[in-house]
């Protein structure tokens, strides 16, 4: 009991003196009380009404006082429990007592056991009041909760150990079905095509456990006439029965004036049938979005056309192949991520600009939307059709790019890729092969030089996120070079010079110096820093190593080494040897791009490893496609088989995340988890 709340306490007594005895009872047990005497029974039910005691002690000789007392009590204050004190009483008389009201009979002499069950009483009186407040609170959220379902137009449903158990009207509609009843108790993924079940299962785990905030899944729902409902579901945790279920919320589409006029004017610049920019407004959307500087990795444009496109015509007509193309363009529609920028380009043809941490990633996104094509069957009316696509890929050129020049590359690998028989991705970059090569290596050789003179390089972090625990506290350490101006100049457009003039071994060991020293000032859980081919094949590594571990005194085991799986696998008693080196010394050590080679698992069995970085490029479509997340799943299950950690690379999306988080990734890092930070030293 808390010695600082007084007990409103009621004494019925003929006489005066009982009512100190009971005070000093209760302040000697810690509990100082209030006590209110009254003399007579009559004046009982306006005391009740006007002191509501948590306590009501009867003094009464033969306990007849007490019965009537408990008749009282139960019509103004049943809650409140009645002590009866008499001389004393047989066994017989306390029983009839306490069954007609009272919570029990004590003798007036055993102070030590009136001091008990009047602590009793009171602590139960009021975790009793504590109970019914609680009760009382969920039956309001409960009201609030079925208010709210009714009243919003928000499509609602709340689902506990994958069931739906509440839905609203809105809901309802949203699926075409006729009542609330046919959903309740049924299966959520019932509801869903089954491309969207793993991202789906993902996301509510996720979050349950706390690691889902405010993003958007996108998800494709069935209505009840079998055609599809693209989705964007907000989840977050509620309650149900007073246990955690998960509320999916469908936003209704808000039309106030200024949306309706953004709504219209858009609408304007859209192709009706697909819902696609038309062609001058896609043209007009690439070139603000070529203006401004991509955050990280590299841009591309891509044409995609539906193979001999002529034969569908003449097999469905003019109509039946609208349809058809209609419904190419939703497929599409499902690997669009928001910051790329899509359109109708004319004819039969799309265009998209996309963004991708490599083009590696970019090929591998263009790959998986070929797959998607050809195992989709088309309907139109009673007829299905199989069809393929083709993808012409070109490079937008970093610094001062030419958007007119990049889409005829497209248009031309398209061509290419459709003459060597469709159903295939070509890319074209003509950097790669110009013959001007040679020139431009001259220009940035020097600029790398001078960059490695002037100390103009530096590092920015990005933040590796915990899908199952707290903030791990790691980073991926980045370099960036700062050109003349000031300006950022991204690793993509100055690496492949450094590469091709033996450079890369230079900036490896500027990148390691200021990351130990970002490691013995900052102290982070872990640092992930990469090593290039050629620094990997150089002997003299760790013995240097040495001497910047000495001289910045960092910490080796906060900071991983990481070797792309290539490199591993093709020197791989190089990378051995490496490995042992590091972890003499404490450090640990990582493959990154891992997955894409041809034998990833035997080198987990090759190369003692603490992590694996999971090839970002076997990300580009992993939410619809089971034959990938079957792929990752093997290598998350032979990771944690070893002990060795995983992190996802160039995570860009929450569907993709959630996936990861249903597959048993630990940890993930991209773009859509953090945008790198600069380093900052003191």
């Amino acid at each position: 009991m808390s010695a600082q709340v007084s007990v409103p306490l009621i004494v019925l007594s003929a006489t005066a003196e009982p009512v100190e005895a009971v005070n000093g009872i209760l302040r000697r047990a810690g509990q100082p009380a209030h006590c209110t005497w009254i003399p007579a029974l009559p004046d009982l039910a306006d005391a009740l009404e006007q002191i509501n005691p948590e306590l009501l002690v009867c003094i009464d000789a033969n306990l007849e006082q007490a019965v009537q007392a408990a008749r009282v009590r139960d019509q103004v204050a049943p809650d409140v429990p009645l002590i009866a004190l008499t001389e004393a009483a047989n066994e017989t008389a306390i029983a009839d007592t306490m069954r007609r009201g009272a919570r029990d009979v004590v003798p007036l002499s055993s102070t030590a056991r009136l001091e008990a069950v009047m602590l009793r009483e009171l602590r139960a009186f009021r975790l009793e009041r504590a109970l019914n407040a609680t009760l009382q609170s969920a039956r309001d959220y409960r009201r609030q909760l079925e208010t709210v379902l009714e009243r919003s137009n928000d499509a609602i449903a709340q689902v506990k150990e994958g069931i739906l158990v509440e839905v609203n009207e809105s809901w309802v509609e949203m699926f075409d079905l006729e009542s609330r009843d046919v959903l309740v108790g049924e299966p959520l993924m019932d509801l869903f095509d089954p491309e969207s079940h793993t991202a789906l299962k993902g996301a509510l785990a996720a979050c349950l456990s706390g690691k889902w905030t405010d993003q958007v899944l996108n998800a494709s729902g069935r209505k009840a006439d079998g055609s599809v409902l693209p989705l964007e579901i907000v989840l977050s945790v509620g309650e149900s029965d007073g246990e955690p279920c998960v509320r999916l919320i469908v936003p209704a589409r808000r039309h106030d004036e200024n949306q309706l006029a953004h709504d219209l004017a858009d609408a304007v610049r859209r192709d009706p049938a697909t819902g696609y920019l038309h062609r001058r407004a896609l043209l007009e959307a690439m070139r603000e979005r070529a203006a401004t500087p991509a955050t990280g990795g590299v841009r591309h444009v891509a044409q995609i056309r539906l193979d001999k496109f002529a034969v569908i015509e003449r097999d469905f007509g003019i109509d039946g192949s609208e349809q058809i193309l209609v419904e190419f363009a939703a497929l599409l529609q499902g690997h669009v991520m928001p910051k790329d920028v899509s359109g109708r380009f004319g004819g039969v043809s799309f265009l998209i600009m996309i963004e991708r941490g490599n083009t590696r990633d970019a090929e591998s996104w263009a790959e998986q939307v070929v797959q998607h094509v050809q195992k989709h069957t088309f309907s139109i009316g009673a007829k299905t059709l199989s069809a393929t696509c083709s993808i012409g890929l070109a490079v937008i050129p970093h610094g001062n790019p030419d958007l007119n020049a990049a889409i005829d590359d497209a248009i031309d690998a398209c061509r290419r890729a459709r003459q060597r028989g469709g159903n295939q991705v070509a890319l074209l970059d003509r950097a790669d092969a110009d013959t001007r090569v040679q020139a431009y290596d001259q220009v940035w050789v020097k600029h790398i030089k001078a960059a490695l003179m002037e100390n103009r390089f530096r590092l920015v972090q990005q933040p590796i996120a915990s899908l199952h625990g707290d903030d791990p506290q790691m980073y991926d350490l980045l370099v960036r070079m700062v050109d003349l101006q000031g300006k950022e100049v991204l690793p993509s457009e100055f690496m492949p010079a450094a590469e091709r003039n033996d450079l890369l071994k230079n900036i490896d060991r500027w990148v390691i110096g200021a990351s130990l020293s970002f490691v013995a000032q900052r102290k982070p859980g872990c640092v992930f820093v990469r090593l290039s081919r050629d620094s990997v094949l150089d002997p003299s590594m760790p013995m240097w190593l040495d001497g910047q571990l000495k001289a910045t005194k960092a910490q080796p085991a906060r900071i991983c080494i990481q070797v792309p799986e290539d490199v591993a696998a093709s020197y791989q008693v190089q990378v051995q040897a490496l490995a042992r080196a590091l972890k003499q010394r404490g450090l640990r050590f990582a493959l990154e791009r891992f997955g894409a080679g041809r034998d990833p698992l035997g080198l987990l069995n090759l190369v003692s490893l603490d992590f694996i970085k999971i090839d970002g490029a076997l990300l580009q479509g992993l939410t619809g496609n089971h034959d990938v997340q079957q792929k990752v799943r093997t290598l998350v299950d032979a990771a944690n088989a070893k002990q060795v950690l995983t992190v996802a690379e160039r995570v860009e999306e929450a569907n993709t995340m959630a996936v990861l988080f249903q597959i048993g990734v630990q940890f993930v890092q991209g773009y859509f988890i953090n945008e790198p930070e600069q380093v900052v030293l003191g």
